[in-house]
């Protein structure tokens, strides 16, 4: 299966033009590491221009226009998701339930504004949830439309003019859903703009911006924080992960191996969530690992847009070379065969521990002798994003789970969707900062003021 590439183009004030800046970088074809076309970024003056427009902005979309949006955007899902399989390599199989959040986003705004989510009144004293202003989306590129329909939707549901930018490695999909979009809103509320450091930079040292939601590494989200601190602007900050699942003594084996399995090559490895640590009871690990190394060696490997395709290229032959050579420092063991040509890695489990995420399908793997040790060992590194229980005794294995500090803990699951659709997604950790979520994101966007006539509430005490 072939996929027809648009042309990669900014909007600015309802303006769209040719990104002119040549980064440098060939964008490839993950499957084959060919390159198709070039890394690009809108011309800073394009970039200047965006933020006065926005700063500018104003215009009241309501519930009903968000839905008109959504409803367009169902037309669009499976380009979308074809066009994302291409550029980062993940399997469509994979990039098609995600699409699910790109129409998504936009009812879920539209329901919580129906909601009141913008009014919190107590007792007769007025709480509005009122725009911030300017607000910046800063998407990475493992789930590009997914996540830029996510941030783009709440900060439009606030009331604040939004300007998106893309990855400069997966542009593809932004085009389309600008496309979108700015059929149906005023031309300031929304601006795509593209590029890499430089351009974010920029953005984000604009004290125009008055709030950052911003997904990607810590390094990037350290840069974001240090820029807005001075302002006294907020950020959301959702970073990298280094994720533990912790098998207990009781676990069922296939149980165990296929959340194992799954966590280590879902998006080919390549999110926050995926598993980077693999901590087994010492008594059963031979057992484990070869119940985990069957099925990573049974995974059907190909290019993304192959409909049978379960495991496919990562997003670039840098990224993957990479992981190979931190791969070939530490006593590992594989599983299965890649393709010779494209930026395939195979499935790898180190032997110790792993102190940083490496963003690939890669963990290390960690044994335990008793169990009191297993959430100490869980916690042995500064990330808190996500974690992973698997057990047969649910309530113990909830218990433990209760311990484990991160944001989100599953119990015998390793889907890619959060618990609940209405929980947070927190951060702990140089996991990121603040929350995001249905709600959360909506509120990220929002300041609250209070009105009311002193006197009307009291507060009695006896």
């Amino acid at each position: 299966m072939t996929v027809e590439l648009p042309e990669i183009r900014d909007l600015v004030d309802g303006e769209w033009a040719t990104p002119s800046v040549d980064l440098g970088v060939a964008l490839e074809d993950p499957a084959t590491g060919a390159p198709v076309a070039r890394a690009v970024a809108t011309a800073p003056e394009r970039v200047d221009r965006a933020l006065a427009v926005a700063d500018a902005a104003g215009g009241r979309i309501d519930a009903d226009l968000l839905e008109t949006i959504a409803d367009a955007l169902d037309t669009q899902v499976a380009r979308l998701a074809d066009l994302d399989s291409f550029a980062t390599g993940v399997p469509v199989t994979q990039t098609r339930p995600l699409g699910v959040i790109v129409a998504g986003s936009f009812r879920l705004a539209a329901a919580q504004l129906r909601a009141g989510a913008l009014r919190e009144d107590r007792d007769g004293v007025e709480v509005h949830r009122l725009p911030l202003g300017p607000a910046l989306a800063l998407v990475p590129w493992n789930a590009p439309a997914p996540m830029a329909a996510h941030k783009v939707a709440n900060a439009l549901a606030a009331g604040c003019p939004v300007i998106l930018k893309v990855s400069e490695l997966t542009p593809y999909s932004a085009t389309l859903l600008a496309g979108v979009i700015a059929e149906h809103v005023p031309a300031g509320m929304f601006q795509l703009v593209h590029g890499g450091v430089a351009t974010g930079v920029r953005l984000v040292d604009d004290p125009r911006i008055k709030a950052v939601s911003f997904t990607g590494g810590v390094a990037g989200g350290r840069a974001v924080a240090t820029a807005s601190a001075p302002l006294f602007r907020p950020c959301q900050l959702e970073l990298g992960g280094n994720n533990p699942l912790v098998v207990l003594p009781d676990a069922d084996t296939d149980t165990a191996a296929r959340v194992a399995a799954e966590l280590l090559t879902t998006l080919n490895g390549q999110w926050c969530r995926a598993l980077g640590r693999l901590i087994l009871p010492a008594a059963r690990a031979p057992e484990l690992l070869e119940a985990i190394g069957k099925r990573l060696e049974a995974l059907r490997v190909g290019p993304p847009l192959d409909e049978h395709t379960e495991f496919g290229p990562l997003v670039r032959s840098r990224h993957a070379a990479a992981i190979r050579a931190a791969v070939a420092q530490r006593p590992h063991r594989d599983f299965g065969t890649v393709p010779e040509t494209g930026n395939y890695v195979t499935p790898t489990l180190l032997e110790g521990d792993l102190a940083d995420e490496i963003f690939g399908p890669v963990a290390g793997v960690v044994t335990y002798e008793r169990p009191e040790d297993i959430v100490q060992l869980a916690d042995a590194v500064p990330y808190g994003l996500e974690g992973y229980v698997c057990g047969a005794d649910t309530e113990f294995a909830l218990a433990v789970a209760r311990g484990i500090r991160a944001g989100e803990v599953k119990v015998n699951g390793s889907s890619i969707m959060s618990l609940h659709l209405m929980t947070p997604r927190p951060a702990w950790g140089v996991s990121g900062l603040g929350e995001e979520g249905t709600a959360e994101t909506l509120r990220f966007f929002t300041g609250a003021r209070v009105v009311g006539i002193e006197g009307r509430f009291a507060l009695h005490t006896s």
